[in-house]
């Protein structure tokens, strides 16, 4: 079997995955030989693996166990997956949180951990926690200072920066205030930011989320240079909230920290225009081509 740049997964069969990854591929005229699609045949341009199962969390689950696969053989250089619904998966007894993780169970080796990072070209944001719920939200020195450095060594060496400049969100409001509204500040993120900053990571004390945001949504908009290379956030909202209203249409999920980067469009199924023909493709197109520009091949 040849190898491929990326393999792309159409996703949820009742879901706009399939619809968006065509446009998509239609809009890019890419190489036939550089693409492998996996699930559902799109057209007869592209080499396709069917995924034959009729149920379709299974169908979604086989997909990515399919490229999971071919990423280990070292078939394909990037991974791209088209929308799946989280519900659907656990319905036909995959109890994952999302793809991100169903990726990091089948992928991971030597106690590896996926990372969920947001890409809307120079605005790249990091959750340090992902799906859960905001009063379950625990951090620990030392998860901070692993993800942290897992972004640092992505920033390093697939966009060839020397020393990333990362500011890192505060849980609190206020950054806490010196303890008043909490104490993670003083007790976990300060902490791990004098260690990473003696592992010569180049990484700012906890900043308060919206000021950090206000500034830095002000640059995007305004084509500037971005004052930070990377934002690191404490949680899901804290850090989709502000890049998916900066740039919804444009941001790539990206999974890193394992041995193959996978992309993903930020929109979900939309099971209520499926069919219809009227899906925007251009979350799909922003994810392939981020894709193919990181890409081991």
């Amino acid at each position: 079997m040849k190898k491929y740049k990326i393999a792309l997964t159409t996703g949820d069969k009742k879901g706009i995955g399939k619809e968006i990854s065509k446009k998509a591929l239609d809009i890019l005229n890419l190489s036939k030989d550089d693409i492998l699609i996996v699930g559902e045949k799109i057209d007869n341009k592209f080499d396709t693996i069917e995924i034959k199962e009729s149920d379709n969390g299974d169908f979604c689950y086989q997909s990515l166990k399919k490229v999971c696969e071919l990423a280990k053989e070292n078939k394909i250089g990037a991974i791209v997956t088209s929308p799946v619904s989280k519900y659907v998966l656990n319905q036909s007894g995959y109890h994952f949180e999302g793809q991100t993780e169903v990726l990091e169970n089948l992928l991971s080796h030597d106690k590896q951990k996926a990372q969920m990072l947001f890409i809307a070209q120079d605005l790249k944001v990091m959750l340090l926690t992902r799906h859960c719920a905001l009063n379950k939200i625990k951090l620990t020195k030392e998860e901070v200072i692993e993800k942290i450095e897992i972004l640092n060594n992505f920033l390093v060496e697939k966009y060839n920066l020397k020393s990333p400049k990362i500011a890192l969100c505060a849980l609190n409001p206020h950054a806490g205030e010196k303890g008043i509204l909490g104490r993670e500040e003083i007790d976990i993120l300060d902490p791990s930011v004098e260690i990473l900053k003696n592992k010569n990571i180049n990484i700012t004390a906890p900043l308060s989320a919206d000021g950090l945001f206000a500034r830095i949504g002000r640059e995007f908009l305004n084509k500037e240079k971005l004052s930070y290379d990377a934002i690191a956030a404490c949680y899901h909202d804290q850090g989709l909230c502000p890049i998916k209203a900066l740039a919804f249409d444009s941001a790539v999920n990206t999974t890193i920290g394992l041995d193959i980067i996978r992309t993903s469009a930020s929109s979900g199924t939309a099971y209520d225009i499926a069919g219809k023909n009227i899906a925007n493709p251009q979350g799909q197109i922003c994810a392939i081509n981020l894709a193919i520009k990181l890409s081991k091949f």
